[in-house]
């Protein structure tokens, strides 16, 4: 039983890692929460990965990604974290798709082809189109609410998105999801206030205000949600 995974079995037993082995996992968005959320059911033993998002690593993600390095500067983020999965797990099957997931290009996904789906995107329209076609096909869905502007992980919790408070993105997406008669979602989000900061940067292309960021809220986010994707599956 000497594999990377053996300590994992010590705790889910071995009908429990077969049935992981099986199943698809659709991440979309490989940043801050999402890379976090790879890392973990990769080392979990997921073996069928598909990761979609449409950025190139940055100086800035230094900070926080975990397949953020200056080695890794420019490159595809799919790419690097496919290289990091398959460093992992040589037998992972690992698609990529390089977009941003818009409602516009929804059509180009089966999500009846996933045995579960990670939210990890950061624009309101993208996550509740997500979120629609997702119930649409009846298929088990977490939601990453904001990391953003937050010091305290420990504040962290898993909830239906109907029960939170104090997260300003949640707030937002309740509102939408009453409007497409969606009735219940789970989230990992935080119950601390965001910060205020008084050294504002905005984006000169999406002339968007930059949230501050750090190395453990989104960290600890993502593997809180992967936690709860291997719970859900094995049924623990």
């Amino acid at each position: 039983m000497d594999n990377q995974f053996s300590r994992t079995q010590l705790l889910f037993g071995k009908e429990a890692m077969d049935v992981l082995k099986e199943k698809k996992i659709a991440i979309f968005g490989i940043g801050g929460v999402g890379g976090y959320v790879v890392e973990a059911l990769a080392r979990s033993g997921i073996y069928n990965f598909v990761l979609i998002d449409n950025d190139v690593v940055t100086i800035s993600n230094i900070n926080r990604q975990i397949i953020a390095t200056f080695d890794t500067i420019g490159q595809w983020k799919v790419d690097v974290m496919k290289k990091r999965i398959l460093s992992i797990n040589p037998e992972a099957k690992v698609e990529i798709q390089t977009c941003f997931y818009l409602p516009q290009n929804a059509k180009d996904f089966n999500f009846q082809n996933f045995d579960y789906v990670v939210d990890c995107l950061d624009t309101i329209t993208a996550k509740v189109s997500l979120i629609y076609e997702t119930k649409k096909c009846n298929v088990p869905i977490i939601s990453a609410m904001g990391a953003g502007n937050k010091l305290n992980p420990c504040l962290l919790e898993v909830s239906d998105i109907f029960k939170t408070s104090e997260d300003p993105l949640a707030k937002v997406i309740r509102h939408e999801l009453r409007k497409l008669n969606i009735k219940d979602l789970k989230v990992v989000y935080s119950k601390e206030k965001p910060l205020t900061l008084s050294n504002k940067y905005i984006d000169e292309t999406s002339k968007k205000v930059i949230p501050g960021s750090n190395a453990f809220v989104p960290s600890a986010m993502g593997l809180i949600i992967a936690s709860e994707v291997l719970k859900d599956l094995i049924k623990i």
